[in-house]
């Protein structure tokens, strides 16, 4: 599929909380490789990973886009159960900056890096 998809113009291959599909995932992507897909591999995730995790990837995925949804680890209880967040999103950005760096743009098109959707919730503007 990602090389029909690229075959069709694709500029990339966006792979949405792909964590849980890791294993087939790289699978895939190691026979797409080897039978020519050479669009990038965006990492679309909620930013709340095991860094471990992420090291698997490096060398693989081009760009990454993880969320930011919290600063404040009471909000993130509040509304996600997860008081570890800020500290758990902040440690995988850092490794998705080090494998990848800042993003880069070719033609208006991500080539490589890092980018981050920071989610403001309504009446949390502060957060």
């Amino acid at each position: 599929m990602m090389l029909i998809l690229q075959n069709k113009g694709a500029h990339n291959i966006n792979l949405i909380t792909p964590t849980y599909y890791l294993p087939h995932i790289l699978l895939a992507l190691t026979l797409a490789i080897q039978k020519g897909l050479n669009i990038p591999i965006v990492y679309n995730t909620s930013g709340y990973e095991k860094v471990e995790i992420l090291k698997f990837l490096d060398g693989i995925v081009n760009i990454y886009l993880p969320d930011f949804k919290y600063a404040d680890n009471n909000l993130a209880h509040l509304l996600s159960s997860a008081p570890d967040y800020p500290k758990i999103a902040k440690s995988v950005i850092k490794e998705m900056f080090r494998q990848v760096g800042n993003l880069k743009v070719n033609n208006g098109f991500a080539e490589s890096g890092l980018i981050i959707r920071h989610l403001i919730l309504p009446n949390y503007i502060d957060n």
